[in-house]
């Protein structure tokens, strides 16, 4: 259902109450922004749930272990990393 709104001085934009309703919006939801071409897409940021992210964690554990990467190796990667941002 499309909804018109309009933008304030300072660059806010209201968003509908039926869409904040029904996506169950509060205020201080954070939002990560797209822009392509003439389109903007808002996007909310949800915090996973403890079971969801214990689940990504030990997938991520048995590749690593399946790969052969250990913490010596990810702590290598880090400092590199910052290495390199710091001669940016």
């Amino acid at each position: 259902m499309p909804m018109i709104t309009a933008m304030s001085t300072k660059g806010q934009i209201v968003l509908p109450k039926k869409i904040r309703m029904a996506l169950n919006l509060n205020a201080g939801t954070q939002f990560i922004v797209f822009s392509y071409n003439d389109s903007i897409l808002l996007k909310p940021i949800k915090e996973p749930k403890l079971a969801e992210f214990e689940a990504v964690l030990g997938k991520f554990q048995n590749w690593a272990k399946e790969v052969g990467v250990t913490e010596a190796d990810i702590d290598e990667a880090v400092k590199a990393v910052r290495k390199n941002k710091r001669k940016a």
